[in-house]
Order: C-alpha cells, then sequence, then structure tokens
C-alpha cells in the first residue's frame, strides 16, 4: 500500500485529505443524530427528568416550554431533523467517495497504459500482449473496485465508528467498550481464519485474468481457421477452463466478504438482550433502560455495518492483493530520460551508418542470435539483406532502428554513439515499413497518417504517398475513398492493399531512412517493380534497406549483405551475390 501511494498524483492527495474532512463532518452528523435518540426516547417514556436538565434550560426558555406535555414535539422534530441531516450527509459522502475512486482509478490505468507503452521492446517481444490488455483493462478496473474504494470506505468508516464510539463512550462506557470491541475482534477473528484462503484466490485471479485476455485473442484473432476447420468446441472448452476458476475465485473473496454479516448480527441482538437485562435490573429500572437501549439499538444499527463494511473492504484488499503486484510492477517500471520532454531535434546524419561488432540474445537463456556483425551503409545507398529464417536479418534491422540495445558492440551515425540518451533523436530519421502492416479499425486516411491528429492531417501528402504506393487508384475507385473504413486490423482490405497503404505511411513521414522487412511480400510483380522504383526514385540522399520476400526486389540495390546465424556470409552487388545463389 505505502508503494501504491507513491503513484497517486498529488492533486488526488490534497482531494483525499479533503474526503477526509468530509468525512469528519459526516461523523459529527452522526453523533447527533444518534445523541438526538436519547432525549427523544426520553421525551416518551420520563418526559419530567429531561425537563429537569439544567443545561437544557435556556433552549426550553427559548421555546416556551413550561410543562413536559409541550416536550414531545420539539424532540421529535430534532430528532428527524438531525436523521435527515445525517441521511443527506452520508449520501454526499458515498457520491464523493466513489467519484473521488473511479478518479484515482482513471488515473493509475492511464499511468499503467503510459508505463507499458514506453517499455523497451525487448519487454514487450517477451511479454503476451494480453498481459498488458489485463493489466490495463480487467486489473486496474479491479482496483478500483476491490482496493481504492474499499480503502477509502475504511478510512471513512473507521472515523464514523471512532465518533459513534466515543459518543457510546460518554452514555455508558462499559456496555460500549463490550459490544464494539466484541463486534471487532469477531470480525478480526474471522479474518485471521481466513485470510491464506483469501491470498490462494488472489493468487488464482490474478494469473487466471492474463489467460482468460489470451485465450479471446486466439480465439477470435484465428477466426479464419477457427471457422474453416470447425474448432469453435477447443477454444470454447479453453475458454471454460480458464473462466470456471476465476469465477469460483471471486465467487471465494464475494463470499467470505459477507459471512461474518450474518454471524454478527446474532451476536448483536445477543448484546442487546443483554443490556437491556443490565438496565432494567439498575434502580431506575425501564425507565432508564428504554433511552439508552433506544441509543444503544441506534448504534448497532450503524455500527453493524460499518463494521461489516471495514471488514468486507479489508478482504477485498487482501483478495485483490496479486492483481495490486502486478498493476505497481508496470507503475514501477522507470520511464525513459526523454519521456515529458520537447520533441528531441534530429541527429546529425550526413555520411553513414556503422555496424560494429554487434551481438545480440533476447535473454541469457537463449542463444546468440546476432554475433560479432559489423558493416557499413553510406547515406543514400539500398542495401538489400537476406538470408534464411532465423538468420538474425529482422533482429539486426531492430538494433538499427533502437528497438534493441545490442549485448555488444555499438552502433554509429556518422561519428555519434546511439545510445540510451539519443536514440529517440536517430528514429525521427526511420520509417517503417513490416511484411504484416498494423491497421487501426479507422479510415484510409488515418491509416497513412497514422498517429496525426486528424485536425492536423495534409491530405495533399496522403494522397501523393498513395499514388507512389501504388494505391491511390483502388482507393480513389471505392464510393467513400479515402474516408473507407478498413475494418479491425484491415480486415476488409485485401494483404497486397494493406502493405501498399503501410508503405504510404512510411512515405508520409517524409524520413531520409526507410526499413522496408518483407513489405512487398503481398504484391504481384509488376506491383511490386512500380513501387520499388517509385520508392528508389523518391531522392537520391534516403537510405533504404530491404529484407526482399523476392531476390529481384533487390536489383536496384547498391549493396546486398547475406547472413548465416547473425554474421555476414558475403557482401557485395546484386550481381555479385545473387548472381552465386
Amino acid at each position: 500500500m505505502k508503494n501504491f501511494w507513491r503513484h497517486i498524483p498529488k492533486k488526488r492527495k490534497g482531494q483525499l485529505l479533503a474526503l477526509i474532512l468530509l468525512t469528519i463532518l459526516v461523523s459529527f452528523a452522526e453523533i447527533v443524530s444518534i445523541g438526538a435518540v436519547l432525549p427523544f426516547l426520553g421525551a416518551l417514556t420520563a418526559p419530567d427528568r429531561i425537563l429537569d436538565i439544567q443545561s437544557l434550560q435556556p433552549f426550553f426558555n427559548k421555546l416556551n416550554i413550561q410543562n413536559s406535555s409541550e416536550l414531545l414535539f420539539p424532540m421529535t422534530l430534532i430528532f428527524i431533523i438531525a436523521a435527515i441531516i445525517s441521511g443527506i450527509m452520508r449520501l454526499i459522502l458515498l457520491w464523493t467517495q466513489t467519484r473521488f475512486g473511479f478518479a484515482i482509478g482513471a488515473d493509475i490505468s492511464i499511468s499503467v497504459y503510459r508505463h507499458s507503452l514506453y517499455l523497451p521492446y525487448s519487454a514487450h517481444v517477451s511479454q503476451n500482449s494480453s498481459e498488458f490488455i489485463s493489466g490495463i483493462t480487467n486489473k486496474t478496473g479491479m482496483i478500483v473496485t476491490q482496493v481504492i474504494l474499499p480503502i477509502l470506505l475504511i478510512i471513512s468508516a473507521s472515523i464514523i465508528l471512532s465518533a459513534i464510539f466515543i459518543t457510546l463512550l460518554l452514555i455508558d462506557p462499559l456496555v460500549a467498550i463490550i459490544a464494539t470491541f466484541g463486534f471487532a475482534a469477531t470480525y478480526a477473528f474471522i479474518l485471521f481464519l481466513t485470510k491464506k484462503r483469501l491470498l490462494t484466490d488472489s493468487d488464482n485471479i490474478s494469473k487466471k485474468s492474463n489467460l482468460l485476455i489470451q485465450s479471446l485473442q486466439e480465439g477470435f484473432g484465428g477466426i479464419r481457421d477457427v471457422l474453416i476447420d470447425g474448432t469453435q468446441e477447443v477454444y470454447c472448452r479453453i475458454f471454460r477452463e480458464v473462466d470456471l476458476p476465476l469465477r469460483k475465485a471471486q465467487a471465494g473473496i464475494t463470499i467470505i466478504g459477507q459471512t461474518p454479516r450474518f454471524i454478527v448480527e446474532a451476536f448483536g441482538i445477543t448484546i442487546l438482550a443483554s443490556v437491556a437485562y443490565y438496565l432494567a435490573l439498575s434502580s431506575d429500572g425501564i425507565n432508564k433502560a428504554i433511552p439508552v437501549l433506544g441509543v444503544f439499538a441506534l448504534a448497532a444499527q450503524r455500527l453493524l455495518p460499518l463494521l461489516q463494511q471495514v471488514y468486507a473492504s479489508w478482504t477485498s484488499i487482501i483478495g485483490c492483493s496479486a492483481l495490486l503486484k502486478d498493476v505497481l510492477f508496470y507503475l514501477n517500471q522507470s520511464l525513459p530520460e526523454y519521456y515529458n520532454l520537447p520533441s528531441p531535434s534530429l541527429i546529425k546524419f550526413d555520411n553513414y551508418i556503422r555496424l560494429q561488432n554487434l551481438d545480440f540474445r533476447y535473454s541469457p537463456d537463449t542463444p546468440s542470435i546476432i554475433k560479432g556483425f559489423s558493416c557499413k551503409i553510406n547515406k543514400g545507398e539500398k542495401v538489400g539483406l537476406i538470408g534464411t529464417t532465423g538468420s538474425g536479418k529482422s533482429t539486426l534491422i531492430d538494433i538499427i532502428m533502437g528497438l534493441l540495445i545490442p549485448e555488444d558492440g555499438q552502433l554509429f551515425i556518422d561519428d555519434q554513439l546511439i545510445t540510451s540518451k539519443n536514440y529517440r533523436s536517430w528514429q525521427l530519421h526511420i520509417s517503417h515499413v513490416p511484411q504484416n502492416i498494423f491497421l487501426a479499425d479507422t479510415t484510409i486516411l488515418e491509416n497513412i497518417a497514422f498517429g496525426v491528429p486528424l485536425d492536423e492531417i495534409d491530405h495533399e501528402l496522403v494522397s501523393e504517398c498513395a499514388k507512389k504506393s501504388q494505391i491511390s487508384q483502388t482507393i480513389e475507385s471505392w464510393s467513400l475513398k479515402y474516408d473507407t473504413l478498413v475494418g479491425e486490423r484491415g480486415v476488409r482490405l485485401s494483404g497486397g492493399q494493406r502493405q501498399r497503404i503501410g508503405i504510404a505511411r512510411a512515405l508520409y513521414k517524409q524520413t531520409d531512412v526507410i526499413i522496408f522487412d518483407e513489405a512487398t511480400s503481398a504484391l504481384d510483380d509488376q506491383t511490386e517493380l512500380k513501387v520499388i522504383d517509385n520508392i528508389f526514385n523518391l531522392n537520391p540522399d534516403i537510405t533504404i534497406l530491404i529484407i526482399a520476400h523476392r531476390l529481384t526486389t533487390l536489383k536496384k540495390c547498391n549493396q546486398v549483405i547475406e547472413l548465416e546465424e547473425g554474421r555476414v556470409l558475403r557482401s557485395g552487388t546484386y550481381k555479385e551475390i545473387v548472381g552465386k545463389i
């Protein structure tokens, strides 16, 4: 909880202080409403005794109350007003607490998303995306309802409980101590017995939440194969095997949280009856017993829900402790140095890209992907990368793009070493076209100008880039043209159309380094030739790196590098390399 507190924004901490002050006001209203029972019941059972209380004489004189028969109406009115004010105050507190709790939840959710997006590429490669999605949606959502709101309820309930306890102490110390601590001890004992089970259920919820998202992603992500193969029931079974234990764990926490209420209510009735018996045996008998008993009955009616609220909130927090740890894992990740700083300026790139003795592996227990790789790429060169699957081509371009940090070796741009402090300045030079283009479920226009606010998109540049990527004629033939929706992940487009939109997106960035990772594999030979010609003729100063699906794509490259097990096997012109294969 101390760790979690560090991630609460300062603004929210100030609002929490205001919420605590509001809770104190509500506790005073509770004291007044409970205290008003004593004179009200006294006016019903022994009005003469109330009339003789010296401290109330100024009040009676102001209202011109001369005898006991005139006492009942003002006492009733005071009790009603106190009860209404107390109810309104509790309603305001509930509204404020809930809004405040969900506001903190929004802050945490945004912060988890931000920290996740700023994680290095290696972290994204090593984790399933379902873990990120579950952390941002399910887990932060549960943190709001199962941790943040319960914490606020515990704070407010504790303040009000303290106020009620003090009030009862002033009326009858012995009964107040027995009743309050009796209830509290019962809840504490039940919590002690169930804590281990709560932690087990908490761990199950954390693990199954990730697997639940993963099973949904896999089912819907491969929907074409699922429909063709008729494997719907297989995925339903996988989902059920994850969902059922998750629901059981959630049910277990809920049951443990609600069960003590019925035990303590029976215990409360027993205490109330015992108090009545104890008071009835005193010298004043039933006349004294009824007002005091009424106060304790009303106090118990307030105490028991508050104690149950504290207990249920505490079980909820324990039950979500594993989820809270998962969320804190992301919140505790350090943000990069460039976070919250103005956009960096471009690093100087006039001469070459130089890779020197690069070594890379994804983790200490996996084999090296890149081993002692060195090469030099002059500015404006068109370089092709070839090699068998697993030879390290994609990993190499990820290092060049600053997405992966080599385990050993260095990347130089001109004479500038690329480090964690300046890699963003280098990335501003780069456009990347992967084999599998990600398309958002928006329009063609927004997908080409990906990440640019709609009102800032240069429509003429979008059209020009679409022409160079050989997709403009297709787009113009559609009724909505550039406003056509592509569907989730571009499902309404062919593979070739998606790739050409990806190329147009890269051209829209107007960078001087363009990297193609089998980006034309879905195009026919003629379209690919036109696209490559357009790209190669853009500007002689644009540096192009191509991992090609077809070797003929590399004909116009100045240099072709063949990789084998992360090393340079051969390098030279297209004729020198491809001609020998």
